[in-house]
């Protein structure tokens, strides 16, 4: 089964494909995960990929996607994989169903989580992380006992600079223009869609992502 996870960005696609995968023994499939394993290994489309990031360019379409195809090659095609922020346009969404029919396979399922712009601006722009352990807060939802302060460590937490209400808004609004035209390319026919409130708990989100996949 191929599932791919589509939302806004702070909903928690991440967190949420992660536990997805390791309750449902998928492999979880993220284009920067894929372009950091390409480099280390040193491989063709890995020395491509590099050629376009050294120059501060975008990796090409055609090259994310022959990675993409030739990860999903090298799987037993029983495993079930979940494509997380993958295809984010869709010229991308029909370049990955070319290569999916030449494997035989399809998309089987388009999960989409969702969220109010106030809560995902919140779930970023209150984001802190501690550099010394690496423990993560939330001023908003999971503040740290002292301001500041990582609970763990006692280390001083950092916030990234462009984790602004601008910059965040920014991104709402290219997700929107980019990638949100994907449902309506997904629920024409190419696959089933399904909706799931990413503004609840992270297990009542993944008890809604486990049962919309079963």
């Amino acid at each position: 089964m191929i599932v791919i996870l589509l939302g806004p960005p702070g909903v928690g696609k991440g967190t949420q494909a992660k536990l997805l995968c390791d309750k449902l023994g998928f492999r979880h499939v993220a284009t920067g995960d894929l372009l950091r394993a390409a480099k280390r290994e040193g491989t063709e489309l890995g020395r491509r990929a590099q050629a376009f990031m050294d120059r501060g360019e975008l990796v090409p379409d055609d090259v994310i996607i022959a990675m993409v195809e030739e990860l999903l090659g090298a799987l037993d095609p029983e495993v079930g994989v979940v494509l997380d922020g993958f295809p984010r346009t869709v010229p991308q969404a029909e370049a990955l169903a070319e290569a999916l029919a030449r494997m035989d396979r399809k998309v089987d399922r388009v999960l989409v989580l969702t969220a109010p712009d106030e809560v995902l601006v919140k779930r970023i722009t209150g984001r802190r992380s501690c550099p010394a352990c690496g423990s993560v807060y939330n001023v908003h939802f999971s503040p740290p006992r002292q301001d500041g302060e990582c609970d763990r460590c006692g280390a001083g937490l950092s916030h990234r600079a462009d984790d602004t209400p601008e910059t965040v808004q920014n991104r709402l609004d290219v997700y929107r223009e980019q990638t949100e035209p994907l449902v309506a390319f997904y629920s024409s026919g190419e696959a089933p869609v399904i909706s799931v409130d990413g503004d609840q708990s992270v297990d009542g989100v993944q008890a809604e992502l486990a049962s919309a996949v079963a």
